[in-house]
């Protein structure tokens, strides 16, 4: 069952980022907008099966903790030359 989706203001998520974190985690989702026009929803990846969203690595099964950001930019930098 789809919930309905929640308007909120682009300076609203800014502020309360960590708010929205946890709300999407918990399934909500949230159309974000800028001056009274949308500009991108904001919603977990499994929420919608038919969005294309593939879970290629889990870096959390790798190394207890993940892997930090910047050595997997340091490894994707390698690969593109």
């Amino acid at each position: 069952m789809k919930t309905k989706e929640k308007i909120i203001g682009l300076r609203e998520l800014r502020e309360n980022t960590d708010t929205y974190i946890t709300k999407v985690g918990r399934g909500e989702s949230f159309l974000v907008i800028r001056r009274s026009k949308p500009i991108f929803r904001l919603s977990h990846p499994e929420a919608d099966e038919e969005s294309g969203w593939e879970t290629v690595v889990d870096f959390t099964k790798i190394r207890p903790g993940g892997v930090p950001v910047d050595e997997v930019l340091k490894e994707l930098r390698k690969l593109n030359g």
